[in-house]
């Protein structure tokens, strides 16, 4: 119970992060969100038994915790662009040669045991979609963040990018049924999962794939 509270408080501290930060500076208190997201990345680093990942988050502390001091309307913009940078790593190490299979192959792999290879192709090219997606984003942010008004900045981090990520879902859902339907003769038996069933398999089995991805 106390994990999934965690977890709920983590989610919206993120999810509010932008309009903190445009509230913080509007009202002159900029330093209070990246406090806050201080505090959250040094929790994270207490508790981490990856002594890299550690290392990758009191990094995080220390930069937020002089962007109180100095810098303090574009440090407050940099959490977005962490975000959507470890995102992009994180897709993209799993495209590199010997990190294979990619990441949404490991994921489709919950769902099929044995992928055909037709599948890992989709797979990969899925993959490298995303870690399209998320470079484009942490540029966004990067050019928001230096040239464009706060309620701009926090716009596009705080809603655009999620509407631009549930256009892309529905968008590879779509597309994925008509090119599966072109190719059915190499896929399996299996029948392709709806969205429930995959997002339950991500919740119940994926957390294992994103630990392992993470550490390596």
């Amino acid at each position: 119970m106390k994990k999934v509270l965690r977890g709920i408080i983590s989610t919206l501290l993120f999810l509010l992060y932008p309009y903190l930060v445009y509230r913080g500076i509007e009202a002159g208190v900029v330093w209070f969100a990246p406090a806050m997201v201080a505090g959250f990345y040094l929790w994270q680093a207490v508790k981490a038994k990856n002594a890299r990942v550690r290392f990758k988050n009191l990094d995080i502390v220390l930069l937020l915790a002089l962007g109180t001091i100095f810098y303090q309307d574009l440090v407050a913009k940099l959490i977005p662009i962490f975000i959507q940078l470890s995102l992009m790593d994180f897709f993209g190490k799993t495209l590199r040669k010997g990190k294979g299979p990619s990441l949404v192959e490991r994921f489709a792999s919950l769902d099929f045991p044995e992928i055909p290879p037709v599948v890992s192709r989709y797979c990969r090219r899925l993959t490298m979609m995303w870690t399209g997606f998320f470079a484009f984003n942490v540029l966004a942010c990067i050019v928001l963040a230096l040239f464009a008004p706060v309620s701009w900045w926090a716009f596009y981090t705080g809603i655009m990018i999620f509407v631009l990520t549930g256009i892309l879902m529905v968008g590879e859902y779509i597309w994925r049924h008509l090119y599966f339907r072109t190719i059915k003769v190499q896929l399996p038996d299996k029948p392709i999962p709806g969205v429930k069933e995959s997002i339950s398999k991500m919740l119940v089995d994926g957390r294992a794939i994103w630990m392992d991805v993470r550490a390596s």
